[in-house]
């Protein structure tokens, strides 16, 4: 395995992954208020890794030959979004406690699951970066493409367990409610402007 190739994978992954978006946010969420981080980040590390390996597998060129899949990604992406947005307003409007840890009334692991698995899979930035845009970059390591997606996903890994469990340092900020409450009101925000970008798109 070629190691610059690998690390050229892992800088350009982070490079990626570090900008705030709708899968970061609700990691945040989630390390922040100690409910499942575990599976959480493993959900999301995973979702990545498999768009990584189809991009690296070829699988951005399907997506560029069904042209009807674009639309319903992007419509059905910017929905779940909306919806997903104005539930955390509507918690930080109503909400007027502190961030409180282990309190026995975490949601339904279930629950969590399928909200960070629609996060990640219903977003069509999502497939532009690691799909098309990663899926792209590496042909140009003929040969060495297996080492550029290896790369890429240790960024996923080590970016989402270090998001998840390194939200902890936080909480003595979000002891405070008034805290709380603008991290749900930024979420509803990034919800909605990644909602609105897919609909502009």
């Amino acid at each position: 395995m070629s190691l610059s190739v690998f690390f050229t994978g892992l800088s350009m992954g982070l490079g990626l992954i570090a900008a705030i978006g709708a899968q970061n946010a609700f990691v945040l969420r989630q390390g922040l208020r100690g409910e499942h981080v575990f599976a959480v980040c493993l959900t999301a590390a995973l979702s990545d890794m498999a768009l990584i390996a189809l991009g690296v597998g070829g699988f951005g060129t399907l997506v560029t030959r069904l042209p009807w899949l674009e639309p319903v990604m992007r419509w059905g992406g910017a929905a779940f979004l909306i919806w997903y947005g104005a539930r955390s307003l509507w918690a930080a409007l109503r909400s007027d406690g502190a961030l409180t840890v282990d309190t026995g009334t975490a949601a339904p692991l279930g629950r969590v699951l399928l909200a960070c698995l629609a996060i990640t899979w219903l977003n069509p930035h999502v497939y532009l970066d690691t799909v098309v845009l990663l899926g792209s970059v590496s042909t140009r390591f003929e040969g060495h493409a297996v080492a550029f997606a290896a790369g890429a996903m240790t960024a996923s890994a080590l970016f989402f367990f270090g998001l998840g469990y390194g939200a902890r340092l936080l909480r003595p900020v979000f002891a405070a409610p008034i805290a709380w409450r603008m991290l749900e009101g930024v979420v509803a925000l990034i919800m909605w402007a990644i909602a609105l970008r897919l609909m502009l798109h």
